[in-house]
């Protein structure tokens, strides 16, 4: 998600499809715990990383954040 989509905002079906996974189980089993942990967050345009993703990989922000939320 960081390099394929910059950080996003990506939809779950494209971030389903780059994962091959189905777009279900990505939501109801992943996408709780990388929220709970700090490492994603939904919006209304998309998923996107979060500054913890970023730090857990040992990248930069591609992008200032705020400017999404």
């Amino acid at each position: 998600m960081i390099v394929k989509y910059q950080g996003g905002p990506v939809g779950l079906n494209s971030l389903a499809v780059a994962v091959s996974e189905e777009a279900g189980t990505l939501e109801e089993v992943h996408e709780p715990y990388l929220i709970m942990e700090g490492y994603l967050q939904r919006t209304q345009q998309g998923r996107i990383a979060l500054p913890k993703a970023y730090e857990f990989l040992g990248l930069k922000p591609m992008r200032k954040q705020d400017d999404l939320l």
